[in-house]
């Protein structure tokens, strides 16, 4: 079954990749603090073939440094400059986070009441979401599944039904973990937490985020979708390497991921989070603790992951070598990518925000700026790598073969063979044509690589569950090391199912699939054009690492800290009219062999499904013929030809007319009743 997501892979998996990366020559002795961010800067522009990025760096109530790489447009003769505007994408969860610490202080609200005591209305198909408290939904273990975004994601639309309609999605839900059980990233935790904010406070989020945050900060260049600013100097975003620029990205759950500001408005909030001038500094501080250790963790904790109340990582590398605690958020929509970096100690923070890219290279950018800031005060930061535990090669003890088996986390799954020799084989089956890694064992029950500088490690944890644990630190060139420890996936228990169970659910594995619920404005119409056509081999019983519980439902159990288990979905699917229709969370999608011929003699139309449902064709005797399209308003289409690709779009690129490519497809999207004009020629 072919999904929206590209491919993703772990720190250990990727780690001869990173290594591969050619790299600029830069002087080995950086002192010059503007020099070392601008060289920071290019190598995190290098490695995320970003269009654009801007930095800057706050300093004791001012930025103090601020520069750019790369161009604004691929075709315009326009300057890139440090007043561009970028989506902050998560980043904007500490804007969300610090107006519910605002409403905490002002006793509106209480970070340890139950979200059901501000949302009445909030329901959910599993009597555990009465447990869920508002902390839970800033550090992420409400046990939510995760996210609910297809809607979300849109391109020049404002609009914010994927926050106003999340009740009514949650309500046919439920939960993955108890709630409180362990920390794993939750997106739609935040967009909640965006409800209550506005369910206390009387106003819209934005309305509140202006009036309480931003006006009193004097952060004048931070905006949301739909906001009085000029859009054109938005960064422009780019599909791969088409030199057409895409409409504005809009995404519309705003307090989780839909705020644009340039790098200097962002540093500058980062900066109101080291002062007590917009928080107390309890507020402050509770922020900033270790919120993950309230749960089931790895006990090793130098991971790029630790999560505070809001922030991804309370306690990040290398500051913490040095006793100094650095504070990270990191935000990634589909085409902005942002990091944001906080030393209160310091009063400092820098931002690093990109057209392309990805937020773990502008966060590593970010640390070597302010780590350069930090030495042109006299204060050095340890960089040193810690070593792996010492051990020497082993023979396995027979206890360790019964780790053998099939191993899965949200969007990879693996199979792992452990010979009597000790050599551990990690396939990847996510990503079959991915060769195999091995692993030697050693003395303190870990296996490693043949470099010694990565480890993976069977943990039994109290719920009864077996994780395979990684360990390394990935060297970056010019950026510095990626440390990992974290549980790389869990162990998938058998599941025996009869033979037509299994056999009904190989075949939705290879079903090509078209969306059907989601609105024409939408991300996904033109991320359908970037999948990876592999089809991923199937686990006995499991459709990806969902449970196949009977010929009609697989249910997503992954119990993962961390993020290895984040936005999981159940998958169902029934027949309805010899056609294959699957839910896999709260989208719709139809099986392709659904998908009628257009009818192309003279005029004609099409006309949006009185439930909303896009109106998918296939261009068969059509191919060759030019589509006329006269577009009603709130609705668009899209061209593909037989490779998926994308030709033409009325919502990208303003299309009105197609030329239709041999064994190509059409879908007509927008509000229910929607009747596009078509003239074929």
């Amino acid at each position: 079954m072919k999904t929206l997501k590209k491919p993703v892979t772990s720190i250990v998996l990727a780690l001869s990749l990173v290594l591969s990366l050619s790299i600029t020559a830069f002087a080995a002795e950086e002192t010059d603090l503007e020099t070392s961010a601008q060289a920071a800067a290019a190598y995190a522009a290098q490695y995320g073939s970003t269009q654009s990025l801007q930095y800057a760096l706050w300093e004791d109530g001012a930025v103090t440094t601020t520069g750019h790489v790369g161009t604004y447009s691929r075709t315009e003769d326009t300057a890139l400059t440090d007043d561009n505007l970028y989506g902050a994408g998560s980043i904007s969860k500490m804007y969300l986070t610090s107006a519910v610490m605002k409403l905490a202080e002002d006793e509106k609200l209480e970070l340890d009441a139950p979200v059901t005591k501000y949302l009445p209305s909030f329901k959910m198909a599993d009597e555990r979401y009465t447990q869920i408290t508002v902390r839970m939904l800033l550090n992420h273990s409400s046990g939510l599944m995760g996210s609910t975004l297809e809607n979300a994601f849109l391109f020049e639309d404002a609009d914010r039904s994927a926050t106003e309609n999340l009740l009514e999605r949650l309500s046919t839900q439920r939960l993955k973990a108890d709630p409180g059980a362990y920390s794993v990233y939750c997106n739609d935790g935040f967009t909640l937490a965006e409800l209550v904010v506005e369910a206390v406070s009387g106003m819209s989020f934005p309305e509140y985020l202006q009036k309480e945050i931003l006006s009193p900060s004097g952060l004048n260049d931070t905006f949301v979708p739909g906001g009085d600013f000029n859009a054109a100097r938005l960064a422009k975003i780019y599909n791969g390497t088409d030199t057409r620029a895409l409409p504005q990205e809009c995404v519309g759950v705003v307090g989780t991921g839909g705020i644009y500001a340039t790098a200097s408005n962002l540093a500058s909030f980062g900066g109101t989070l080291t002062t007590t001038n917009l928080l107390s500094q309890a507020s402050l501080d509770a922020m900033a603790d270790s919120e993950y250790k309230n749960g089931m963790w790895p006990e090793d904790d130098l991971d790029w992951i630790t999560f505070g109340l809001g922030w991804d990582s309370v306690k990040i590398y290398p500051f913490c070598q040095s006793d100094i605690q650095a504070l990270v958020k990191g935000g990634d929509t589909t085409y902005y990518h942002s990091g944001l970096v906080v030393i209160p100690e310091y009063n400092m923070a820098a931002a690093v925000v990109s057209s392309g890219g990805l937020s773990t290279y502008n966060e590593m950018a970010a640390i070597r700026i302010l780590i350069a800031a930090l030495a042109e005060k006299g204060i050095t930061v340890d960089e040193s790598v810690p070593s792996l535990p010492s051990a020497q090669t082993s023979d396995i003890p027979e206890a360790q073969l019964q780790n053998a088996g099939y191993y899965g986390a949200t969007t990879q799954q693996m199979k792992i063979d452990i010979s009597s020799d000790g050599i551990l084989t990690l396939k990847s089956m996510t990503y079959p044509d991915t060769p195999p890694q091995t692993f030697s064992y050693f003395s303190d029950g870990s296996f490693r690589d043949a470099t010694g500088s990565a480890m993976l490690k069977f943990v039994s944890e109290s719920n009864g569950k077996t994780y395979l644990y990684q360990k390394a630190f990935t060297p970056i060139p010019g950026l510095g090391n990626l440390p990992t420890s974290n549980y790389l996936a869990e162990k998938l228990d058998e599941n025996a199912v009869s033979e037509d169970t299994q056999k009904a659910w190989d075949a939705v594995n290879t079903l090509n699939l078209v969306p059907m619920n989601v609105k024409y404005s939408s991300q996904v119409y033109l991320a359908l054009s970037s999948q990876n056509s592999t089809i991923p081999e199937m686990i006995p019983g499991y459709l990806g690492s969902c449970r196949i519980i009977d010929e009609s439902n697989a249910l997503y159990e992954l119990q993962i800290p961390g993020s290895g288990g984040r936005d999981g979905r159940d998958i169902s699917f029934y027949e309805k009219n010899g056609i294959n229709w699957i839910t896999v969370g709260s989208t719709l999608y139809m099986s392709a062999e659904g998908v009628p011929c257009i009818y192309a003699s003279g005029q004609s139309y099409a006309t949006v499904q009185p439930d909303g449902y896009a109106r998918w064709y296939e261009v068969g005797e059509a191919a060759g013929k030019t589509m006329d399209v006269t577009v009603p308003g709130h609705a668009g289409f899209y061209v593909y030809d037989d490779n998926g690709q994308l030709v033409a779009s009325s919502v990208l690129w303003g299309d009105t007319q197609a030329e239709l490519p041999e064994g190509g497809a059409i879908v007509f999207a927008g509000d229910a009743g929607a009747r596009f004009e078509l003239d074929f020629q």
